[in-house]
This record gives C-alpha cells, sequence and structure tokens, in this order.
C-alpha cells in the first residue's frame, strides 16, 4: 500500500509493515505513543440478555465480520497481537445448549472450521533500517485473553490509561525481535535473535538509531512472571543482537501515557519518565465537595459531539495529573542520564533535524469536563538538546468551542513541525476564519515559516496563503515545496507547487481535483531520507536530460479496480511517464518504499531500488526487491497461507446498478470447492458501511482491486465461507448529496435502493437463496443494518448489528459525516433513527456491543435502548454485551462468543430457514398446520423464537489524499 502521508521527523527513520492474516500496512515512524494492556478481575457474565428461550442449531457456528484491516502503524507503536487464551468456559458450539441460556450461559466457542482460522498464529511485523540493509521480524502472538482486559484502567480525558504500566490500556505488544540482513543480491539472510531480555518480555515502541547501529524499545514484564508491569527502556546493538536496559537504576520507568521516549542523536535518547518523587495515587474522597455545577451565564455557544471517558470532578484531574505527568530525562548509551526540564504533562518531543533543538508540547489546567484533553491548554516551548530552554512559541487556551462543521479548526497556531528539509526551521499554520468553516474567508489558513535561532521580535515570513482549508506540506528543498489543502463539503483537493525560498517564484496549482474521483487520483510523490534522518521529496534524473522528475506512487483505480503505478513526473512540464505497473491479469502488487535512497546528491532513474508487495486472489502478501534498468523482482519473504483450509476460495469482483442508475460494486466471495449446478443457490451473509457523496459519477467508481488476497481477521465475515456461505463483502452503499442537497436527507431512499440492487444481483447469479440472505455491519454498518431491517424487510431473512448507534437524538450536535445539529434538520436526526422504526421491524436482529465501547457516538446505551425498544414491540431479538470490551473486540473469549452468536444465529434464521419472504407485504410468513399466517411472530427452526439485535455507528475515515 501506498503512503500518503508526508512524516517531518522520524527518530528512527526507518518504515514497518505490519499483516493482520497476512495483509500488510507501511509506515515511516512517528514519535507518538500507544497503549497499554490490561490487567485480571474475576468475571463470571457473558453479557448475554434474551427475550425469549430458544433451541440452538447444533453443529452451525457463525462468524461475525469486519472489513480487511490495513492501518498505518508507527514502528514504535506495538502492532502485535496477545497470546491466544485458554480455552474458554463454555461448551462447544456443536453441542446442544439448554433450552434457557439465562445470563450465565458462559463464554462459547464457534464451530472448530472458524476457530481453527482465528486461532492461526499472526504473521511478523517488518521494519526497515534506516540504511536498507537490515529488516527486523516484529513477533507477535495471538488473540489476548479476557484476563488482559479485566485489568483495571482509569478513563479520564477521553483517554485510558493502565495505571499499573503507566500507559495507554490494552497496548499489544510484541514478543521477539529477529534482525535480517539483506544482502546486495536483494535476497535476505538467516535470523538473528535480539536476546538478552526477560522472559515473558512484552515489547513495544521498537526505534531505529539514526545511523542503524541500534534499536531502543521498551519492556515490561506482568507480575505473574516476576515484572511489576512497567516499562523500562532497552537498547539492542544490531551487530550482536545483545539488549540491555538503558538506565543502570532498575527503578526508572518510562511513563508512555504520551509520548514514550525519542532519538537526539546516535546514543542519546530523551525519555519521559515517571517522576522519582511520585507518590501513590490521590484517594478519592469519601464525601465531594459539593455539587457539580455547569454554568453558561455568558450564553456562550458550545456545540460538542458525544466524547466520552471524560473528566467529572476535581479527583478526576488529579489523577490524570498523576498518571499523566512525567520527569525529561536525557539518557546516552554510556549510562549517563541527566535531568530535563521540570516535570509536566508533555503531551509529544520533536528533535529539529540537526539534533540541535527540541520542540516539546505539554498540555495544562484548566482542564475541561466537556472536552477530551486533545483540546485542553496547549503549551509548545523550544529547548537545546542540553536542556537549555529557548522561547515559548505558543500557548493555547481551552478550546471548548471548535464549531462542528467539517473543517472547523482550533484557534491559533496549530501543525507545528520541523522543515524536514533544513536544519532547524519551524513552520506552522493560523486560521484566518477563527476555526469556524461556517465563516467565509480569504485567504482562510496562513502558511509562516521561521528559523528556530530567530532573534527576539523577529516576526515570521509568510510562506503561502490557502483559500481552502490546511492539509500538510511535502518538503523537498529551497526550491521545491508541495501545499495541500482541502474542503470537505465540496470534496475539493489542491496541490500546490511553492518555491520556499524565493520570493520571485509564484506558486502554482499542480492538481485541483476531487478527493471522491479516484480515478483522477495522480498519485503521491515518494520520499528519501536525508542525512538529517527526515524524509524529502525524492528528485529524479534522467542521464540524457536536465529536467527534474518526481516520483508519483498511486493506486490506479480503474474502471476494473486498481491497478498500482509508479509515475516519472515532469515538475515543470507535468509530462508523465510511466515506469512502473503492476500485472493486472493476475496479481496486486504496490510499490511499497523506495530502497535506493541513501544514494548521496542526485538520483537516477537507473539506480532505482524499491520494495514492492505481490498478492493475488489465492497467494497471500510477499515482499519483493526490484532494482533499475532490469526491474526483475527478487522475492525476500516466504510466508505460508495464514488460512489454506481456504485457499481455494472463489473471489470476484462484481458491478450492478441501482435503480437511479448509480454503478454499484461488490466482492462476492463463494466457499472452496463451490459448484453452482451442483450445490444451488446458498445462504448469503451481506456485509457493508455506508459512505457520503456529492456525485453520483464519484460513488459509481470501482475502489480496490479483483487480485488482492482474501483477508480474513478475527470477526471477518469471510470467516463463514468455512460455513459454506457466499459473501457479499463491501457492497456500495452510497448515500448522495449533490449539489446543495444533504446526502442524508435521502439517506432511507438511498440505502434501500442500493440494498435491493446488490440482493437482486446476487440471486439472479444463482449465487444466494432468496430467503436467506442476512444483513450485517459493525458500528455505522450496524446502524445501516437496523435501518434495513426496519425498511426492506423483504431483502432480508435476518441481521447482526455490532457496535451501533441507533437513535440519533442523542448525538444531537452531529454523527459520521453529518454535522447539521437535530434542531437544524430534525426531520432527518428522526427518519435515519432505527430506533424510532423499532414497531417495523420483524426480522430477527442480534445486537452485539462492548460494555466500555469508548467511541464517539456509540455508547452502550444506544443498544441496551433499542433491544427494549424492539422488545416492547414483540420483536425477535437478542442482545450481547460484551464484559471490558470496548468499540472493536479484543479478547480472544470474547471473539470467540462473537462469532458463536453470529453462527448460531445464521444457521437458526439464514440456513434453516423455510419461510418464504413476501416482496410485497414485506412481512415475514409461514404457514401453520391450519395454512393460516402469523405476522407477529418469527418461526424458527424447532419452533423456538429468538432474539434480535441492532447496528452501529462508525467513524469518517478521511480521504488518504487528504493525508
Amino acid at each position: 500500500m501506498r503512503l500518503h502521508k508526508v512524516y517531518h521527523r522520524f527518530s528512527s527513520s526507518s518504515f514497518i509493515i505490519q499483516h493482520q492474516f497476512n495483509r500488510f500496512s507501511l509506515s515511516l515512524p512517528s514519535s507518538s505513543s500507544s497503549s497499554s494492556y490490561l490487567s485480571s478481575l474475576p468475571f463470571k457474565f457473558p453479557g448475554i440478555r434474551t427475550s425469549q428461550q430458544f433451541r440452538t442449531v447444533s453443529g452451525k457456528p457463525f462468524s461475525s465480520t469486519m472489513s480487511r484491516l490495513q492501518s498505518l502503524v508507527p514502528v514504535e507503536a506495538v502492532s502485535g497481537e496477545y497470546i491466544a487464551a485458554a480455552p474458554s468456559n463454555g461448551s462447544a458450539s456443536n453441542s446442544q445448549l439448554e433450552d434457557d441460556l439465562g445470563t450465565n450461559g458462559g463464554y462459547q466457542l464457534p464451530p472448530s472450521e472458524i476457530r481453527d482460522i482465528v486461532d492461526a498464529p499472526p504473521l511478523p511485523a517488518l521494519s526497515v533500517s534506516p540504511h536498507r540493509d537490515k529488516i527486523l521480524f516484529l513477533k507477535r502472538r495471538s488473540l489476548p485473553p479476557l484476563i488482559d482486559l479485566a485489568k483495571p484502567e482509569e478513563k479520564l480525558a477521553g483517554i485510558r490509561i493502565d495505571g499499573k504500566s503507566n500507559t495507554r490500556s490494552r497496548m499489544s505488544f510484541y514478543t521477539g525481535i529477529g534482525i535480517h540482513q539483506l544482502t546486495s543480491d536483494g535476497t535476505l539472510g538467516p535470523g538473528k535473535e535480539v536476546h538478552g531480555l526477560p522472559d515473558g518480555a512484552r515489547i513495544n515502541f521498537v526505534s531505529w538509531s539514526n545511523n542503524g547501529q541500534h534499536l531502543a524499545f521498551c519492556v515490561r514484564v506482568d507480575e505473574d512472571l516476576g515484572g511489576n508491569g512497567k516499562l523500562q527502556l532497552w537498547v539492542a546493538n544490531v551487530e550482536t543482537g545483545l539488549a540491555k536496559p538503558l538506565f543502570k537504576s532498575a527503578k526508572i520507568y518510562v511513563n508512555a501515557v504520551f509520548d514514550n521516549f525519542v532519538w537526539v542523536d546516535d546514543s542519546t535518547l530523551l525519555v519521559c519518565t515517571i517522576p522519582s518523587s511520585r507518590g501513590d495515587p490521590p484517594k478519592k474522597p469519601l464525601l465531594p465537595p459539593g455539587p457539580k455545577i455547569q454554568s453558561n451565564e455568558q450564553k456562550n455557544t458550545i456545540q460538542l459531539r458525544t466524547f466520552q471517558d471524560l473528566l467529572k470532578d476535581e479527583y478526576d484531574e488529579d489523577l490524570f495529573d498523576y498518571y499523566a505527568t512525567s520527569q525529561l530525562v536525557l539518557a546516552s548509551l554510556d549510562g549517563t542520564v541527566k535531568p530535563f526540564g521540570q516535570p509536566a504533562v508533555y503531551k509529544s518531543l520533536d528533535p529539529s533535524p540537526d539534533d540541535k533543538y527540541i520542540m516539546i508540547s505539554s498540555t495544562h489546567r484548566p482542564y475541561s469536563y466537556v472536552v477530551p484533553c486533545g483540546r485542553f491548554p496547549k503549551k509548545v516551548e523550544l529547548w537545546t538538546v542540553d536542556g537549555k530552554f529557548i522561547r515559548q512559541l505558543c500557548d493555547l487556551p481551552l478550546a471548548e468551542n471548535i464549531p462542528i462543521a467539517h473543517n472547523s479548526v482550533r484557534n491559533g497556531m496549530r501543525s507545528i513541525n520541523w522543515r524536514a528539509d533544513r536544519p532547524s526551521t519551524l513552520y506552522w499554520v493560523e486560521t484566518q476564519d477563527g476555526g469556524d468553516a461556517k465563516v467565509e474567508a480569504s485567504p482562510r489558513d496562513i502558511v509562516y515559516t521561521q528559523s528556530a535561532e530567530a532573534s527576539e521580535g523577529e516576526e515570521p515570513t509568510v510562506l503561502h496563503k490557502l483559500d481552502l482549508r490546511y492539509g500538510g506540506i511535502s518538503w523537498c528543498d529551497d526550491s521545491l515545496a508541495l501545499v495541500y489543502e482541502s474542503w470537505y463539503k465540496t470534496r475539493r483537493l489542491r496541490t500546490w507547487v511553492i518555491s520556499p525560498e524565493s520570493k520571485d517564484v509564484s506558486p502554482r496549482i499542480l492538481f485541483d481535483r476531487s478527493f471522491e474521483d479516484v480515478y483522477s487520483d495522480p498519485g503521491s510523490p515518494m520520499s528519501r531520507r536525508t542525512s538529517y534522518g527526515t524524509y524529502v521529496i525524492a528528485k529524479i534524473r534522467k542521464e540524457e536530460d536536465d529536467a527534474t522528475y518526481l516520483l508519483l506512487n498511486g493506486n490506479g483505480a480503474t474502471p476494473e479496480g486498481n491497478i498500482p503505478f509508479l509515475d516519472l513526473m515532469d515538475i515543470n512540464s507535468g509530462n508523465k511517464e510511466r515506469i512502473w505497473q503492476s500485472d493486472k491479469e493476475k496479481y496486486y502488487e504496490s510499490v511499497v518504499a523506495l530502497m535506493s535512497d541513501r544514494i548521496e546528491g542526485d538520483m537516477f532513474v537507473n539506480q532505482l531500488k524499491i520494495l514492492t508487495s505481490k498478492e493475488s486472489k489465492t497467494e497471500n502478501t510477499q515482499y519483493y526487491i526490484q532494482s533499475w534498468p532490469d526491474k526483475k523482482p527478487v522475492q525476500i519473504t516466504n510466508f505460508p497461507h495464514p488460512y489454506p483450509q481456504l485457499a481455494s476460495l472463489h473471489k470476484e469482483m462484481i458491478r450492478y446498478q441501482r435503480s437511479d442508475g448509480v454503478q454499484l460494486t461488490a466482492t462476492l466471495y463463494l466457499p472452496p470447492g463451490y459448484d453452482s449446478s451442483k450445490d444451488g443457490p446458498l445462504p448469503c451473509l451481506v456485509w457493508s458501511y455506508p459512505g457520503e457523496f456529492k456525485t453520483k459519477e464519484a460513488a459509481g467508481q470501482v475502489r480496490g482491486s479483483p487480485n488482492e488476497f482474501a483477508s480474513i481477521g478475527s470477526t471477518s465475515p469471510l470467516l463463514w465461507l468455512a460455513r459454506r456461505f457466499a459473501v457479499l463483502s463491501g457492497p456500495t452503499i452510497p448515500i448522495i448529496g449533490e449539489g446543495d442537497k444533504e446526502a442524508n436527507d435521502l439517506y432511507v431512499e438511498q440505502l434501500v435502493a442500493s440494498a435491493e440492487a446488490a440482493v437482486q444481483e446476487v440471486i439472479r447469479r444463482g449465487v444466494a437463496h432468496p430467503n436467506k440472505i442476512a444483513i450485517g455491519g459493525h458500528s455505522y454498518g450496524a446502524f445501516m443494518t437496523a435501518n434495513l431491517l426496519a425498511h426492506a424487510s423483504h431483502l432480508f431473512c435476518c441481521g447482526i448489528a455490532r457496535s451501533g448507534a441507533y437513535n440519533r437524538t442523542l448525538t444531537p450536535f452531529g454523527f459520521q459525516n453529518e454535522d447539521r445539529t437535530l434542531w437544524e434538520a430534525t426531520n432527518t436526526y428522526i427518519e435515519m433513527s432505527p430506533f424510532m422504526s423499532a414497531n417495523k421491524i420483524k426480522r430477527p436482529i442480534l445486537l452485539v456491543h462492548g460494555e466500555e465501547d469508548n467511541n464517539s457516538g456509540t455508547l452502550t446505551m444506544q443498544s441496551d435502548r433499542f433491544y427494549n425498544a424492539l422488545k416492547g414491540h414483540g420483536a425477535l431479538c437478542r442482545l450481547v454485551i460484551l464484559p471490558y470490551e470496548s468499540h472493536g473486540y479484543s479478547a480472544r473469549e470474547s471473539i470467540m462468543h462473537v462469532l458463536w452468536e453470529t453462527d448460531r444465529w445464521l444457521q437458526k434464521f439464514c440456513v434453516s430457514n423455510t419461510s418464504e419472504l413476501d416482496a410485497d407485504a414485506g412481512s415475514l410468513k409461514k404457514e401453520d398446520s391450519t395454512g393460516n399466517a402469523d405476522d407477529k411472530v418469527i418461526s424458527a427452526t424447532g419452533g423456538g423464537v429468538a432474539e434480535t439485535e441492532e447496528p452501529e455507528n462508525g467513524e469518517y475515515s478521511r480521504q488518504r489524499s487528504l493525508l
């Protein structure tokens, strides 16, 4: 997968490739910290709530689904999974359950054909050294046990903290590090294990030194293995593989609630540590000091989305300070330790490219009870690397009143960074519209730049003015940089070419397009590593001319699917030459990274070396080195197939049309060995997630490739291929609002029309039984599921809705991509809410929700209240609340139980469905022994009545091109 975000500084000058059941992603490392994992409390309740007694269909389990994971992961961030838990306390789903599971039925296991796929060991993550001569294999374990999630956590200021480890809670980890030499012929040498670590070590935040000679990482050992769970900083010699603690004192621990550590040069690190003078946590007072009061006597207009885990009182404020406060220390590889500044709540550490200065961001009081810590007062200061304070760049006040409209931002200096192409030059952006996207302004944003060594009173230089919202800068040198701006309402994206140090060269637009129009995406410029360890745009030369070229790495979206490419573009004329393209017949290949960026001076085309990935429908991802001019690929990995039992599955990207003429796409999967003439129509699981568009043309474009490997995550709908289901994955559900129209005003109509088209297509193809089509989704896909069961009951026999939000009046100041308030679009909020149509839902619906959901808008209460509304109208429904789980589910017991619940639901109400779907009446009917139809009760195999669950709400995923 190609990179779209330009990072301005990397402490490790490397990138990481992470597999998720053989999917991979690439990221350049950032200094942001990751979360920690949980500790232990006993549990006894599976959280199952039933409306009526029922029996299961023995031997037929179900698996929940999620779309393929393709996340960008910094190398310092944990990317591993936990070790598989011991067998859960429930019986396998193949056995018959008691008539009444009640609330203490225990955790159940899905059938072995699903369980074996989920329990398959994960592939390692890969990290390439700064000099591109070594690759790390970062080893991971499988799903964590529930006991890890049950550990206490503090929910403070919008984040969750593991107080024992003093990190973010639920943090995954690596279990080992292997170092492989990349030889001159492009092959990968044998692995060398990093050794010297304590037994049971959990490894986090792996970071290369700039010269590639050392690795720094955090190690923690749980109490049951002789440790105390706190993070210690270790360093490993890359040549020998020997690792040892950085600090001579075993009582210096890393504080990883926000940032953790960063290399400031090849032998020194700046580390956030737990202050040695810190005592015990503050104790919660037995009695409150007084009533909790909020006041708006100044009549301020403050509209906020539904944030969770906020501070509640003064005790929470003290607790937040206790865990988040760090003492910075400078630590050298020779063991020297020097305090740096005073204890504070440090959020980020960012050394200048020349390692002379450090930009430090911190937060401070007054805190807020209505917004998370990202909006607390923010101070940014400049220090020398030896601990001398230079100056304060800004001190931003508490930001409680950022408007909810898209493209609204915080007022004042923001996006403060170092120029990647210069030793120590700062740049930032300031809004000119007060941060309110609804305010007309020209310019809307101004980008400024200033040297770190600016004299007192020296004004910053205006670098560029923008009429849209600033979206980042790709630096190259004094003569070239690319500035991005975008506007969500119009989906407009512009790329400017500027000359940072030449006032005589006027800025010009390089690209001006809709970011929804994937067919017109020209790709993103590839970056090369500088001597500072930063990354800048790679300038390419040809032997035969003096022109300057950029390497554009693109997805290559076409009506036949993505065909990734590498283009050579003349930056002055705009002319392009395609120098590499993916095989489009059988394979899906993509450029992962530039491997020849160590060359000093100009880079020539015939010297290029790239790292690529290659996969097909049935062959999992492997990595290759390709060098110019012959471009012959040399394979460097040989990962085994993660689930060989599904190696011969059928995958096909299909196209069809909605009733209003909008072109739609989906990926159709059929189980191995399926023969339509012998097997006939199959039960079918449809799993999707709606998206908003401004034009029909953009909504109808094909995204993805028919040749990509079928990745199966732990809750993927593709698990049901092992249960002989047809799976229609990701059918496009476009909600279109052209011109001045708002998409959600026609949400229900377009949702139903898209679903009808998808169902008609799989029936037309003869792969899906008309009476055995189930619908499901997670988050906003769960919201979709509930709405379809309410408004298109003639299409589906049952539904599965996970972690959804169903009543939009509970998110009155916007949700998903809707930035109008409830009072501005009352009818839209009401008509979109399946809660208001609970009386119309006649199909069985399974609702699943994490008890500790922290996603904005999808409070667990949403599923609780929706279930009660359904039950109040006699709907066939079931609600499963998962203890300790958040918006996504991670514990092995929880995931296995969700798969069991889903499989049971599908077997009972889809596979065994003998009722007829009446398209005209929109009701499910079954004749009883007297020939009478009962429209009030949905029948199931064995005559039992099951319960239903409802869909969920999701978050807007920013377009990659905006990054």
